[in-house]
């Protein structure tokens, strides 16, 4: 599987061709085809951002006998006999399938299955790019939390892990846990655990360059959804000295009536050990980390009140839920989601390695322990690097992905989750 380069849509061949019928139309209106024309983005993505490409030559009679009938039939009837075999002789161990509803797309919402292809595609390159990982973009028409299943469970076979991605909660937590529970490869909600881990690794550098250690944090997060949920696990899974979630009612607790979830409930068993209750400005008082996955903007105010040397990492797109002039009034340490600030929070440092290293030793599963061990490695890359603007490593910085993947494959074969 290969992915076009820009060259290829926006060399002499495109514009060439931009004044026929065919490319002058891509849109509705008068105009907007012609627009649509000139924009980099639409030359880049005409035709899709990836092609099958064959790893073996056909050639001649030869080779065709070999690659299909009749060559093709001993090495299936070899895994019919020992299916493990299907490991080595097909692309199985080498292939994910990234796999969408369209409900929940970047910042876009609940857009559609079609709609979602050209950032599934996006995501399935990233893999490629990064994690020399093969990926597939299958986005599928239903909503429906048990078709989503089912239909997963009997792709399965083709695949050698599964990528959830941009599946709204509160269903993609419940189809993760159940896709897990059926299934014997990889199955990996990136939007949850992926965030989760650079977050992890960020945090950790952040706190090493202020003298202190995640035992000595307190940390808010705002936003109970998926990516708050499995920050706020990972948080304590890696020893954070206490951590809130907050929602828009505020602080998520175990006695709270409104606007409580199976998931907050959940939330508030494992955090929260302060007892905080009230609002998210309340409960910046005095914390040492902000985090934020919601969106919404915090009053400077209540950012102000922070502890000295306050950690922000305020990470909704493409408006930063602290903008990052007023965090660095109060904050030794600004991280946010987006690439023209420094400590870009971006799960293409963690997605890539932790599959490769998954499936290097085919890991029937994704632990608790091999995301810590990613977020680790990450964090580890930065070394003599380490500073404020400078926290976790460029998603270009050729040592990311090898490091996650030796550490994810090594914490997969300590926890018995490896084949291999």
């Amino acid at each position: 599987m290969t992915a076009k380069t820009a060259q290829s849509h926006s060399g002499g061949n495109t514009q060439q061709n931009a004044g026929t019928d065919q490319d002058a139309k891509p849109g509705s209106g008068p105009d907007g085809g012609e627009r649509q024309c000139q924009d980099p983005a639409f030359l880049l993505h005409r035709g899709g951002k990836m092609a099958i490409q064959a790893t073996v030559p056909v050639r001649d009679r030869e080779d065709l006998s070999l690659a299909y009938t009749p060559g093709v039939a001993k090495v299936c009837s070899a895994i019919a006999e020992e299916p493990e075999l299907v490991h080595d002789y097909t692309w199985k161990s080498q292939v994910v399938a990234v796999v969408t509803d369209g409900t929940a797309v970047l910042g876009l919402g609940d857009i559609g299955p079609e709609a979602s292809l050209p950032v599934m595609e996006g995501k399935a390159i990233l893999f490629k790019q990064f994690g020399g990982v093969d990926a597939v973009p299958i986005a599928l028409a239903t909503t429906d939390t048990d078709e989503i299943i089912d239909t997963v469970v009997r792709m399965a076979p083709s695949f050698g892990g599964v990528n959830l991605e941009d599946i709204s909660a509160p269903r993609c937590f419940e189809i993760e846990r159940r896709l897990q529970e059926r299934l014997d490869i990889p199955v990996f909600h990136d939007d949850q655990h992926g965030t989760a881990v650079v977050t992890l690794a960020a945090l950790r550098n952040a706190a090493q360059l202020t003298n202190r250690s995640l035992g000595q944090l307190r940390a808010v997060i705002s936003g109970a959804g998926a990516a708050g949920f499995a920050i706020a696990k990972i948080l304590v899974e890696a020893g954070i000295g206490d951590v809130a979630v907050c929602d828009r009612k505020g602080v998520v607790t175990a006695d709270r009536d409104e606007h409580m979830t199976d998931v907050k409930r959940e939330l508030a068993s494992f955090t929260n050990k302060a007892g905080l209750s009230g609002s998210l400005e309340t409960a910046l008082d005095g914390a040492d980390v902000f985090i934020g996955v919601s969106g919404g903007t915090v009053p400077e105010e209540a950012v102000s009140k922070m502890a000295k040397d306050a950690l922000i990492f305020a990470m909704a797109n493409p408006n930063p839920e602290i903008h990052p002039d007023v965090a660095h009034k109060y904050a030794a340490v600004v991280a946010t989601g987006r690439s023209d600030y420094p400590n870009q929070i971006n799960n293409v440092l963690a997605f890539p390695g932790i599959f490769a290293g998954a499936l290097q030793v085919r890991a029937t599963r994704i632990t608790e322990g091999m995301k810590l061990a990613a977020a680790e490695a990450l964090a580890s890359v930065v070394a003599d690097d380490l500073s404020a603007e400078c926290v976790i490593p460029s998603p270009f910085d050729e040592r990311v992905a090898p490091a996650v993947t030796s550490a994810v494959a090594a914490a997969a074969r300590a926890e018995g989750v490896a084949r291999r």
